[in-house]
């Protein structure tokens, strides 16, 4: 009797959680398949490396959003192809501080805990030809001065006490970015592979600053 008991609950409880996740998955089949518009959208931190693992693992929950303690936690809309209701971090708004509440809140393997210095939601990348200290046309430092991870994620260049060099411990948190004084912004979260320097060219920049991973 016990063993029937028990059986009945769980059958419910099944079916009250399968309901209470429709609308989620209704909403990502009604969503536009459209490609989502990668600018200035990087992926939080602990997340899975692929996109769509990362979207066939979050449940669209958004607690990932409710603990940010800086509100820095974005999600996709009808512009997200697969990617609706799932997060992202716009630096340029607010930047991600590290501080792995986001990670600890997820229910699933979205986001995974991972100590802060093997974080990696990408790397800083300067364009040289538009930083004021790289082109003589003042003193700065604010990324260097901003970085939670200090000297290892981004220093002076040597003998230059005001260019800025993105160094290997750079994890993509966006601070330096939030923080950059220049309208151009001459600083910008991307893919590893794409480099710590902006490389100039037809087409060049535009795909350093589009293809983010997210």
């Amino acid at each position: 009797m016990k063993r029937r008991s028990f059986m009945k609950t769980l059958t419910m409880g099944a079916g009250v959680l399968s309901f209470g996740l429709l609308p989620f998955f209704m909403g990502r089949i009604l969503r536009p398949n459209v490609k989502a518009h990668a600018e200035n959208r990087i992926p939080l931190p602990g997340a899975l490396k692929n996109p769509e693992d990362f979207a066939r693992a979050c449940i669209g929950c958004g607690l990932c959003g409710e603990v940010c303690p800086v509100r820095s936690v974005q999600f996709y809309k009808n512009d997200g192809g697969f990617l609706a209701d799932t997060p992202y971090i716009d630096p340029e708004q607010k930047s991600c501080i590290l501080c792995g509440l986001c990670m600890e809140a997820c229910p699933t393997n979205a986001l995974t805990v991972t100590p802060v210095r093997e974080i990696d939601m990408g790397t800083a990348q300067i364009d040289r030809a538009a930083c004021y200290p790289w082109v003589d046309a003042g003193v700065c430092g604010a990324c260097v001065s901003i970085c939670p991870l200090g000297s290892s994620a981004i220093d002076f260049e040597f003998g230059n006490f005001y260019r800025p060099v993105v160094q290997d411990g750079c994890v993509g948190c966006g601070q330096c970015v939030e923080v950059c004084p220049e309208p151009s912004l001459p600083i910008n979260i991307v893919s590893r592979e794409h480099g710590k320097v902006a490389q100039h060219g037809i087409g060049v920049r535009k795909m350093e600053r589009g293809q983010r991973g997210f």
